[in-house]
């Protein structure tokens, strides 16, 4: 036995020996290091990244490497995927098919890293109540101002999974830089779309002009103009508040607005989808079309686990809690003591009008139960 561990220690010496990159050829390399570094086609040399903030003012990057575009494809309204009910939460699982969105990863330079901080503030105490938890994300920088005038061709739709609504990549035809915008429905890769907010003296405008007194200005899907610039009766989305602002209203899936009425200088009317009629300023913008995803709001989860991926955890009602901590709270069974509901701070919770002033900007308010 102890000839035969002699017999394999001398054949794994030889073995060792005869190998190029054997022990003593390695730490000979590493004193007297004699290679080089060689370029060859198949090493792909990585340029430094550079991360975009997330800033009041509108933001595009210039790649190296164009972004793949997809093609144009026919959107059917109302289709969704249900699945064969191997599992309890394949059941009620009901997606919509949203096969013309980007299988691939957005922009890096694009997006900005999400922090989490679990409905706390700065001293660790929960300010904001069932947060908490999900899926690591990334913030997608996306143009709310649509200052640039210059034509913007339409490469792909994306998903989103900070909102409800797609995305939309665009890329400037003159220098070449790109940027996200919320995705009107039915917007198709290959679109041309402008942004008309600049003043009436700009070369935007006047490149669109027929004579001194009329402006032709292509009402088309994804296309941004002031509010003065819109016919009467154009379904819109994307509403700013202030002339100078960005897009604040109906910025969620399927959801669009209604001009009512405009004109050259002052307010205009702008019915939204509840129904509310408001003033906003004829200077603010507004984007053509109904915002994508319109079936979002058909969708099921089917189980109660997606909804954590999603960051939101179970209310626990205030009858189950005790006295010191809901005003539902306590006593024997599930009652409220003849309390109408309320939240954990006593302010009505369902239907109760707890607006001391109203709104000078509504019209008319939406209808209330």
């Amino acid at each position: 036995m102890f000839i035969n561990r002699l017999y394999s220690n001398s054949i794994l010496i030889k073995l060792l020996n005869n190998h190029p990159r054997n022990l003593f050829n390695v730490i000979n390399n590493y004193k007297n290091p004699t290679f080089q570094l060689i370029n060859h086609p198949s090493i792909n040399v990585i340029p430094n990244r550079t991360y975009a903030s997330a800033t009041k003012k509108s933001i595009t990057v210039t790649l190296l490497k164009p972004p793949k575009k997809t093609e144009p494809v026919e959107l059917t309204q109302g289709k969704f995927k249900t699945y064969t009910p191997r599992t309890p939460g394949l059941r009620w699982l009901k997606r919509p098919v949203n096969d013309h969105l980007w299988k691939g990863k957005p922009i890096r330079k694009l997006t900005v890293p999400k922090k989490k901080n679990s409905g706390r503030n700065h001293h660790g105490c929960i300010t904001v109540r069932h947060q908490g938890g999900g899926h690591k994300r990334r913030i997608r920088v996306i143009d709310f101002y649509r200052w640039d005038p210059s034509p913007h061709e339409v490469i792909r739709i994306e998903y989103d999974p900070n909102r409800s609504a797609h995305l939309a990549l665009l890329r400037n035809t003159i220098n070449e830089t790109y940027s996200y915008i919320i995705a009107p429905y039915n917007l198709q890769p290959g679109t041309i779309v402008r942004s008309f907010r600049r003043s009436s003296n700009n070369e935007s405008v006047q490149n669109f002009q027929d004579s001194e007194i009329t402006k032709v200005i292509p009402i088309e899907k994804g296309n941004c103009m002031p509010l003065k610039l819109i016919p009467v009766g154009t379904t819109i989305s994307c509403i700013g508040l202030k002339p100078d602002g960005p897009a604040i209203l109906c910025r969620s899936a399927g959801v669009s607005a209604q001009l009512v009425r405009t004109g050259e200088k002052g307010y205009a009317q702008v019915k939204l989808k509840s129904s509310e009629v408001r003033l906003i300023h004829v200077d603010c913008c507004a984007t053509i079309g109904t915002i994508s995803n319109p079936d979002h709001q058909h969708a099921t989860l089917g189980k109660a686990g997606r909804s954590r991926w999603l960051g939101v955890r179970p209310t626990v009602r205030g009858v189950a809690m005790n006295a010191v901590d809901h005003p539902h709270g306590g006593g024997r069974g599930k009652s409220k003591g003849n309390r109408h509901p309320v939240s954990p701070w006593g302010v009505l919770a369902k239907g109760g009008k707890t607006r001391k002033k109203p709104n000078k900007w509504v019209i008319k308010p939406r209808p209330r139960r």
